[in-house]
């Protein structure tokens, strides 16, 4: 038997292959390089790009998110955390409504540490409440703030939106928000506050 480390190598892959080797090297030694002007200069991310989470509202301001912790299911990474309440009508024993329905999230974090931006959670959710932005800076010099709460995810209030809580538009029941009905409109309406 004949050792493989004791036979001659032959011209070509003494000389030639390592050459080859280095091509790309040798090709790209003496051209000029590109830097990015990266904080001073931005450039755009892609329309899809999968950023920071943001919890959307419905039109007149109420929030779209009803506790049901389906996205923390689905999140490989377990960086969210929700805890859901109950939705109350009844003004005169303390009641408040967040949302339309019966539910909504009452606790709601996202720890970025711990967060692929994978974007499982947005496929979970059935209403559409949480969708990415293109917001990409998520660094920080402290661990905390890199949890972001309910505050720090919900989408800005638009013109037109109230601050939550607050009742339900008059006349409309919680399947005509699911619908996108909404006072003089009868098409299904748009995402407010929510990002493309």
């Amino acid at each position: 038997m004949t050792d493989k480390s004791s036979e001659s190598k032959s011209f070509k892959e003494q000389f030639i292959d390592p050459v080859a080797g280095f091509g790309v090297t040798f090709r790209t030694m003496f051209r000029k390089v590109v830097t990015e002007q990266y904080p001073f200069e931005k450039q755009p991310t892609a329309p899809r790009f999968h950023g920071r989470h943001q919890l959307n509202r419905w039109p007149d301001g109420l929030e779209k998110c009803i506790g049901c912790e389906l996205c923390a299911w689905a999140c490989p990474a377990d960086a969210i955390y929700v805890e859901g309440a109950s939705n109350s009508d009844d003004v005169a024993n303390g009641g408040e409504r967040f949302s339309p329905g019966e539910r909504y999230g009452r606790v709601y974090q996202i720890n970025y540490l711990r967060c692929i931006l994978c974007g499982l959670c947005i496929e979970a959710c059935p209403t559409r409440a949480l969708t990415m932005t293109n917001e990409y800076e998520l660094a920080d010099d402290n661990r905390t703030d890199l949890i972001y709460e309910k505050s720090d995810l919900l989408a800005p209030l638009l013109p037109g939106m109230e601050q939550p809580p607050h009742p339900m538009a008059d006349g409309l029941d919680e399947g005509d928000y699911y619908r996108g009905i909404f006072a003089g409109n009868t098409t299904p309406a748009g995402t407010a506050g929510e990002p493309r």
